[in-house]
């Protein structure tokens, strides 16, 4: 394994430092989390960079780069916001991945090629209300009609969707199955008759809108199913690893951002008639910030090298996600101990990647539940 990236994958960030600061510098980043809006123009600019074709065969306009690229790119669109990184991971790991990996090929032909071109957006519609982290206990049921399905039932904390031009709902089309049994993923077009939804407050992430999705007798034709009706719990955790090494990687470049931060608060602040540098109790603490963004980064990429080679990655997927998303924790907390009233102040960055960084270790899988994984896969 070569810890370095290659020069392509260099000249690839480079060009996303260029995008960012041109289309959506950091004063663009603070208003729309501000004003509670998605950047959704930044799709059609990823496109035009060829960001949205890394993990893509040629014959739909992809590159056909390894994993180990997508995870670059994703790291450096969150070191510059986190949003930014969102909306790539949505597009690329919850929409093309699963049309790769599990949709029929009129729909790979159909869809991937505008999503390279950052024309199509992709909404993840799992959670429930009484089916989060154990999302075989759904509800939201499809029946079979001429031509295709009626879905009805409710989802909830969907992200993006006001964005989306296609949901990926997984139903249930087996009526009376329980579990993971029965369960069949669907693409459902976000402008279909009978959707209603209602944008839910939060925290933190406010650029990453989160909605509640009302299904009322919703019709989505039958060349709209993916993967086998039935299986579609095993399609939806074959594409867990790409989520999850997504998430992880806008952690870590989150956490970078946040690390360097507080460096430069500590190097300019002064008291006590000298920079706070000097002092070391803080000088260690950006140390040991430091220290958890390379461990991180480590495994994150580990996880992007095994799912490059096709290996299988459960554990490692899990390992990352719980570390990036922990260290992002630990940074920002950290950071606006040290930042003191100019991290906690509304306008600071430190604070944006305290809010952020809450929900990240219960997204995409409680790290909890992926502790509980992992030692299950340890044979514990």
């Amino acid at each position: 394994m070569d810890f370095a990236l290659t020069s392509e994958q260099i000249a690839l960030q480079a060009s996303i430092d260029a995008f960012m600061a041109d289309r959506f510098p950091p004063e663009e980043v603070r208003r729309y989390d501000r004003n509670w809006e998605t950047p959704s123009f930044l799709l059609k600019g990823y496109g035009e960079l060829g960001l949205l074709a890394a993990p893509f065969p040629a014959r739909y306009g992809g590159l056909e780069t390894d994993w180990t690229t997508v995870t670059a790119i994703q790291e450096r669109l969150g070191y510059h916001s986190s949003i930014a990184a969102a909306l790539y991971s949505i597009t690329v790991d919850f929409g093309g991945m699963s049309l790769l990996t599990y949709g029929t090929q009129e729909q790979r032909e159909r869809l991937l090629p505008p999503l390279i071109r950052g024309e199509l957006g992709f909404a993840l519609a799992l959670t429930e209300p009484e089916a989060g982290t154990d999302s075989a206990a759904l509800r939201t049921s499809a029946a079979k009609v001429e031509g295709g399905w009626r879905v009805n039932g409710r989802k909830t904390w969907i992200s993006c969707a006001d964005s989306a031009d296609w949901l990926v709902v997984p139903c249930r089309t087996r009526k009376g199955s329980s579990g993971s049994d029965g369960i069949s993923m669907l693409l459902v077009p976000r402008e279909a008759i009978g959707i209603a939804m209602t944008q839910l407050p939060k925290v933190g992430n406010h650029s990453l809108t989160s909605w509640d999705i009302g299904f009322d007798d919703v019709f989505t034709a039958d060349g709209n199913l993916m993967g086998p009706e039935g299986g579609g719990f095993r399609c939806l955790m074959s594409t867990l690893a790409y989520s999850r090494a997504g998430q992880a990687a806008n952690a870590i470049g989150q956490a970078q951002a946040a690390v360097e931060l507080a460096m430069r608060h500590i190097k300019e602040r002064v008291q006590f008639g000298a920079p706070l540098s000097r002092f070391q109790v803080l000088r260690h603490r950006i140390v040991d910030m430091q220290l958890r963004v390379d461990q991180a980064r480590l495994l994150l990429y580990r996880l992007a090298w095994k799912i490059s080679r096709g290996e299988r990655c459960r554990i490692e997927s899990a390992q990352a996600k719980i570390a990036c998303t922990e260290c992002l924790q630990f940074v920002a907390d950290h950071g606006m101990q040290m930042m003191a009233s100019a991290g906690y102040a509304a306008e600071s960055d430190m604070n944006r990647y305290w809010r952020d960084a809450r929900l990240l270790t219960f997204g995409e899988g409680a790290n909890e539940m992926l502790r509980d994984l992992i030692a299950r896969e340890m044979d514990l």
